[in-house]
């Protein structure tokens, strides 16, 4: 008996929507490193987009919508980068995972500094980008609990997970001060530095 299987294909419309949607957030992306939240209006960024300021409203509802489109896709990759499964965590899956969330960090930077709080009061993440934040905390939180649980450490692990947050964002943050020696390995330099703290919990 042959069984007829479906794919599920995107549509040419959907296909556009996306392509507007990505070509939106890009350009969102580009000036918020430019000026920050205040470069964000909706005529600038349609500009840069190439789009017109009522496309803005149809695909974000403007400018607080294209915010939590960028907050929300920002934490998601630092999710996904933390996130190393059901495998059983040891060092060098948690080391691995800080590597990726680094990679973020710098191939991302704008997302980066949006969802770390480089804004101003303008703009308040809305309760599912909020969601989104909080997601990304708990798969660190969890990722770092497995490791005390495989190893028997007397550790308390939402300190230990905000120690490893704390050591990337410090040097993460440090590196994207305008006074920062750009010769400098900022990448390697704080892996390292994680590599030093989570050794020192046994």
């Amino acid at each position: 008996m042959n069984v007829k299987q479906e794919t599920v294909e995107t549509s040419p419309a959907a296909k556009r929507q996306n392509a507007s949607q990505d070509k939106i957030l890009a350009a969102a992306s580009d000036l918020f490193l430019e000026g920050g939240v205040s470069s964000l209006s909706v005529r600038a960024i349609a500009k840069r987009a190439g789009v017109s300021t009522i496309g803005i409203y149809s695909h974000f509802n403007g400018k607080q919508g294209v915010l939590d489109a960028l907050y929300i896709e920002g934490f998601n990759k630092v999710y996904d980068a933390m996130d190393i499964g059901e495998q059983l965590v040891d060092y060098e899956s948690v080391v691995e995972s800080c590597k990726r969330y680094l990679e973020v960090a710098y191939d991302h930077e704008a997302h980066y500094r949006l969802i770390f709080g480089e804004s101003d009061a303008a703009y308040q993440p809305s309760k599912e980008a909020r969601e989104a934040a909080d997601r990304a905390f708990s798969k660190l939180v969890s990722n770092t609990a497995k490791y005390i649980d495989r190893y028997e450490l007397k550790l308390d692990t939402l300190k230990a997970a905000l120690d490893i947050w704390a050591v990337m964002h410090g040097y993460v943050s440090i590196s994207h001060h305008a006074m920062a020696n750009e010769r400098l390995s900022w990448p390697e330099m704080a892996l390292d530095a994680v590599k030093t703290q989570i050794k020192g919990w046994k």
